[in-house]
């Protein structure tokens, strides 16, 4: 089942880092838009919470408020003004505005599905440690002294362009529980990858 990713407490991160080998960051393949306007996500583990940092949830819930009392109103106004002016079915404004409604309305979905099971996770809890939880922000060196920085977020949050990998992506899911000076073994379709843990950070308390 692999190593929990709270350690008992929970935790948040911080952390930047080039864009890393894809079979380091691969998640396993979830389902496609589940009725939702967001990506398709990678599945929970068996029994697995949907984890996200603070500030993660409040940028999903700011977008989801922004729909719901802004771009909504907006484009519901919109296509009622477009329906009156004339023939429908050659009406580019209805037909674009009932497009975007129907995206707005799927994402309003995908947002409130995954906020109503997101388990809101800490990482300021961690700080000062050395050992690997969620919202860690990790430095580690491969077996030819390449050093890469990572920062493990929650499945809805991370953006590998940032240096972000979800807590179950492989490279994650090696690394939880390890403290610096640890050495991980990676499984990657070349082979088996030693990692060398050199840092573990977490955001201090009030950042």
């Amino acid at each position: 089942a692999g190593p929990h990713p709270l350690g008992g407490s929970a935790d948040v991160p911080v952390g930047r880092g080039a864009p890393l080998n894809k079979a380091f960051t691969k998640e396993p393949d979830g389902d496609a838009d589940d009725d939702d306007g967001g990506p398709g996500l990678p599945p929970l583990p068996p029994g697995g919470k949907n984890y996200i940092t603070p500030a993660g949830y409040q940028r999903l819930r700011n977008e989801l408020v922004a729909l719901i009392d802004e771009e909504r109103p907006k484009m519901v106004e919109t296509v009622s003004w477009a329906a009156k002016n004339g023939d429908r079915s050659e009406n580019g404004d209805y037909l674009y505005g009932k497009k975007r409604l129907r995206e707005i309305d799927r994402r309003i979905r995908f947002l409130t599905k995954r906020l109503d099971i997101a388990e809101v996770a800490d990482p300021r809890l961690h700080h000062g440690n050395d050992q690997i939880f969620f919202g860690a922000t990790v430095t580690y060196a491969n077996s030819r002294g390449e050093e890469r920085t990572i920062t493990i977020k929650g499945i809805d949050e991370a953006d590998n362009l940032a240096g972000e990998v979800s807590w179950i992506a492989p490279i994650a899911r090696a690394l939880l529980k390890a403290r610096e000076g640890d050495e991980v073994r990676l499984q990657t379709p070349g082979g088996v990858e030693v990692l060398d843990v050199i840092r573990v950070a977490y955001p201090a308390p009030g950042s």
